[in-house]
């Protein structure tokens, strides 16, 4: 299949024949048809499978074969949890339309409000946003939502877990009620699929993975170690295992500017990525590691979702999150688009429960490895959907094995342990 044999428009071809894309990828081939023929979509895939290309694409062909926006006015909005993914996402749509008469901008907190102002007031067809800075900019009458023909909530669950709840629910009260509705993420929670209920006309769904799965390109196991000896086994595995790029995932800003800390001690080039950051400082950090002149990125979940980075082979969880659906979102950052990749996570004892939460979200064991010289003296109880399939620990080749998993260990993510997430230090970004 093609493209062309979408219905995409011939600038929409030259763009994509320029990026070099050739073939269209499942969830692709199976939204761009219903999003042209204008039908309300839910929509699962996997990171790295082109989710923004499928409903970019489509969006932006709809928007060229209409009337500009008008003073203040948007015709189209794509909703994103975080100011990462709102820029990656309007760089995309630049490129997809760049042959095609559709303005495009992007809003979000961390920069200063009034060039935002200053531009909205001239319309815009397609704006990119994130809920809070949105709904800063409507109660300054900075934009009128009244005229939104297509809503795109990407990465919904995150934007529910983050705490967009009301933001959610004032900016549906602002949109019009008829309007398409299209919905895309890599994993969906009851809280979306209710959302989906109350707010989708007849949806369509589109599921071209099994929900909350993982690309099996994609090596994933587990190092037990104690709580305060995990930056330190991180560093002497960095360094015996030769990792050549990393981005590593901790639970707290506080976490990421300590672990940085260390690394730069030894004088291994790296950054971090977290919500105290101001915008430009964590742009500046994310291309310098694109370009490969950090070895390591430390991120809180704030770089869970949508950064696309070429090639990136190694993901390193120090802390498990606290919500069971990040794991996927996180290690996705590796193994995309087809290439291979490794997941290591560093798990304590107390990170028992969230260990068993994410392997029940997987329906399967991650195994064990201990690194001689770093195990444990409080050892990470059994986990694993079940008994009988769940792999033995190893240290190097010899170990224990873990049993079983108490059934109130999956509760982790739920609302109360979105609750503690954000006690947790994790960011909220507007």
């Amino acid at each position: 299949m093609t493209f062309a044999a979408l219905g995409l428009a011939a600038p929409l071809l030259q763009a994509l024949d320029g990026l070099g894309y050739q073939t269209p990828t499942p969830i692709q081939a199976q939204a761009i048809p219903a999003v042209l023929a204008g039908r309300d979509l839910m929509a699962a895939a996997r990171t790295g499978t082109g989710k923004t290309a499928a409903f970019a694409l489509p969006l932006l062909q709809r928007l060229s074969e209409g009337e500009r926006a008008g003073s203040t006015a948007v015709r189209a909005l794509i909703l994103v949890p975080t100011r990462e993914l709102a820029e990656q996402v309007h760089a995309s749509c630049r490129q997809y339309g760049a042959h095609l008469s559709v303005s495009t901008y992007a809003v979000y907190g961390g920069v200063g409000i009034n060039p935002q102002v200053t531009r909205l007031r001239r319309g815009v067809d397609l704006l990119v946003a994130t809920p809070g800075r949105l709904l800063d900019l409507f109660r300054q009458n900075a934009v009128t939502l009244k005229g939104v023909e297509t809503l795109v909530l990407d990465e919904a669950d995150r934007m529910l877990d983050l705490g967009f709840a009301q933001e959610l629910t004032t900016l549906f009260a602002a949109l019009p009620r008829q309007r398409q509705t299209l919905l895309f993420s890599a994993t969906f929670s009851d809280a979306i699929h209710g959302l989906a209920k109350a707010r989708l006309r007849d949806p369509l769904a589109i599921e071209t993975a099994p929900r909350n799965s993982v690309a099996k390109a994609v090596k994933q196991w587990v190092v037990p170690v104690d709580k305060k000896r995990k930056s330190e086994l991180f560093l002497f595995m960095l360094e015996d295992r030769g990792w050549c790029q990393a981005l590593v995932f901790v639970k707290t800003r506080k976490g990421a500017d300590d672990l940085l800390a260390r690394l730069r001690a030894k004088r291994i080039a790296a950054d971090t990525i977290h919500g105290d950051w101001p915008q430009a400082a964590r742009l500046r950090a994310l291309e310098s590691f694109k370009a490969g002149e950090l070895r390591i990125l430390v991120a809180t979940d704030v770089a869970a979702r949508g950064l696309d980075i070429d090639d990136l082979p190694l993901v390193v969880n120090v802390d498990l999150p606290l919500v069971a659906a990040d794991y996927i979102h996180r290690i996705g950052r590796t193994g995309r688009a087809g290439a291979s990749g490794e997941a290591v996570s560093l798990v304590c004892a107390d990170e028992a429960p969230l260990l068993a939460a994410i392997e029940t979200l997987l329906k399967k064991p991650l195994s064990r490895d201990e690194e001689p010289g770093f195990e444990p003296e409080h050892r990470v109880p059994a986990t694993g959907p079940g008994a009988a399939a769940a792999k033995p620990a190893k240290m190097r080749g010899s170990g224990r094995g873990g049993q079983g998993v108490p059934a109130n260990w999956v509760g982790f993510a739920t609302p109360a342990g979105r609750r503690g997430r954000r006690s947790g230090g994790s960011s909220r970004p507007r």
